[in-house]
């Protein structure tokens, strides 16, 4: 069969030219559409169900929606582990499913229980919710909002969370990829009404009558239409507040003698903010406001961060004068370092591969043949990683070797130029003789050098069983060594019979090259080696033995690290503070910790920003 392949290749270039021009359209292509990413997303096929409830204490929020949430879900089909904390204010519990299973078909077998779950947790304790389509790699940009020198005292942070969740992220959330964002800091804004007690016993009222009134009182309603000949006139009435002024008016009850009872008589409307569990601050020039942008689960990092930086450029137009937005984390920084260090060693490697094949060859156009595989077989793996959902990282595109890559076509190339060597008669060879050349030579050498790449891909599929964060780690660099593989593989069969019968020189005289006196000499010295080496075999085998225990107590000496460092330029510090700190407290010392960093690091140290307790989301 692969003879047959390999005639066909000859016979018809004109063929094999087309399919290997399709190859670099697809390739091409498949190059712009690749997901681009530092590392492979290792995390958990997950999904989370996160309740807010600000009244309840740790003990309360476990006993009341934690553990009434984890019996209701015990039943669903495909989950591997439920992981759940419990903390004032705040339920978190992490259905983690069987890797393969589709998140959204996941996230579909909750939400069909949340419908119970609702009916389980006592009324008004809380409302679960599925947190956003990401994933632990998912926070992919981060950025604050802050007043610009001189505009400090002019924007609060109130303003700055309301310019964040009411500008800002109403925008970012319409991006394509982005999940959802995060906002971080800042206070939320709320209409509060203090109540007076004393004048609301002398009113003789309670509590639950203004709660009535303030419910009633904003609210549209819609009625009917008059038909009014030729004119239809619809009915609608307002009643929404809009400002702290309609909320003092609004009438609680009459006295006796028919005076209406308002909210401003037995209470102070004001603005305040919301209790909150979390605040950000920049470098030690007080609280900012910012946020986390959560990419949806699967999409490419690079191309989303690309289309945030875009829209953000939009919302900085729209921003009131005097302030800002400050990316200090973007994850395109790295993965561009990491892409780079992959081309860049890539680049390299191709390079140092062509010289020795020129070198050793001794024969220009036939290194050229023989490295013109490199970029096709790239192409033809990054299109399959493309098809199989495969992300371009530094596990995948960093494991492929071109020394192997380009080991099918050397065997052909240069049994075809031994074949050429051989000939007695010196004339021009025709364009069919060169084929049937081409033919013979490659034919003979073709089941050897697919026997050479096939245990080279065996030896990958140990690794294609792994299962887990490691199968999620090293499963990729398997796969594109082992597209890469196949893609040198199928072209040894027929891109490479085919241009070698092209373009390898037709006259069949041989004279002696520099690759021919260098492998010379290299063989004078070898074959006395390798006559005493099998003399003495025992000898030999023991040595290796000895070598092999030797590199085995080495081994057990190195140091070992999960992923590979990547010089992200950024440093995550966690400073602690004592237990029951309040959050005034903790800002304060993370204000002298970022002073402490810039004064001591003013050359290294651009921006030091904190993040204190949690975000939204």
């Amino acid at each position: 069969m692969l003879n047959t392949i390999i005639s066909f290749s000859i016979r018809n270039k004109l063929v094999i030219a087309l399919f290997t021009l399709g190859l670099l359209l697809w390739g091409g292509y498949s190059v712009t559409q690749l997901p681009i990413d530092a590392l492979p997303d290792i995390t958990d096929n997950q999904v989370q169900i996160i309740t807010v409830t600000p009244a309840l204490a740790a003990q309360e929020v476990e006993r009341l929606i934690t553990f009434p949430i984890e019996q209701e879900i015990a039943n669903v089909p495909k989950v591997h582990e439920v992981r759940s904390m419990s903390r004032f204010g705040l339920s978190v519990i992490t259905v983690v499913f069987n890797d393969g299973v589709d998140i959204y078909w996941a996230r579909q077998q909750i939400s069909e229980r949340l419908t119970q779950i609702n009916n389980d947790i006592p009324k008004g304790l809380g409302q679960p919710t599925l947190a956003p389509i990401s994933s632990g790699l998912g926070e992919i940009y981060q950025y604050i909002l802050k007043p610009k020198k001189g505009y400090e005292h002019q924007y609060t942070a109130t303003d700055l969370r309301t310019l964040q969740d009411w500008v800002v992220r109403k925008q970012l959330v319409g991006v394509p990829g982005v999940a959802d964002v995060s906002s971080f800091g800042g206070y939320l804004k709320q209409y509060e009404i203090a109540i007076n007690p004393a004048q609301l016993r002398s009113y003789n009222l309670s509590i639950s009558q203004v709660f009535a009134a303030l419910a009633g009182n904003n609210q549209n309603t819609g009625g009917a239409y008059i038909d009014k000949y030729p004119n239809a006139y619809f009915i609608r009435t307002e009643g929404l507040v809009q400002s702290l002024t309609d909320i003092s008016t609004i009438v609680v009850a009459n006295t006796p003698n028919n005076t209406p009872i308002l909210i401003k008589d037995i209470a102070t409307v004001q603005y305040g903010a919301a209790n909150r569990y979390g605040a950000m601050t920049y470098n030690n020039q007080g609280e900012v406001t910012g946020a986390v942008v959560l990419m949806l689960k699967g999409e490419n990092s690079n191309a989303v961060v690309s289309r945030v930086k875009e829209r953000m450029a939009q919302i900085q137009k729209t921003l009131p004068e005097g302030v800002v937005i400050e990316a200090f984390l973007d994850r395109s920084k790295l993965v561009n370092r990491a892409i780079s260090t992959v081309q860049t060693n890539l680049l390299e490697g191709a390079l140092i591969v062509i010289l020795v094949l020129i070198l050793f060859l001794g024969n220009l156009r036939a290194g050229l043949i023989v490295a013109s595989v490199i970029p096709l077989a790239l192409l033809f793996a990054i299109a399959m990683m493309n098809l199989f959902g495969v992300s371009g990282n530094l596990m995948s595109l960093g494991a492929i070797d071109f020394g192997l890559i380009v080991d099918g076509a050397v065997i052909i190339v240069e049994a075809t130029l031994h074949h050429l060597g051989m000939r007695t008669i010196t004339q021009r060879l025709t364009q069919t003789e060169m084929d049937n050349e081409v033919y013979e030579a490659a034919s003979k050498m073709r089941k050897s050098a697919s026997f050479g790449e096939l245990i080279i891909l065996i030896v990958y599929l140990p690794i294609l069983a792994l299962v887990g964060i490691e199968g999620k780690m090293f499963a990729p660099m398997a796969q594109t060594v082992s597209f890469a593989i196949v893609g040198a593989f199928i072209l040894s069969l027929t891109y490479v019979p085919m241009i070698s019968s092209v373009l390898l020189s037709k006259n069949s005289t041989h004279t002696p090259t520099f690759s021919d006196k260098m492998m010379a000499r290299i063989e004078r010295t070898y074959i006395p080696i390798l006559t005493t080496m099998v003399a003495h075999q025992r000898k030999v085998i023991g040595s290796a033995v000895l070598l092999f225990v030797a590199s085995i107590a080495l081994f057990a000496t190195m140091g070992g690290e999960f992923i590979p460092t990547l010089d992200e330029g950024d440093f995550a510090v966690e400073t602690r503070v004592l237990t029951g700190s309040s959050m005034s407290k903790t800002i304060d010392a993370m204000q002298k910790a970022a002073g402490v960093l810039l004064a001591q690091y003013p050359n290294e140290v651009k921006e030091v920003v904190s993040k204190i307790g949690s975000s939204e989301i």
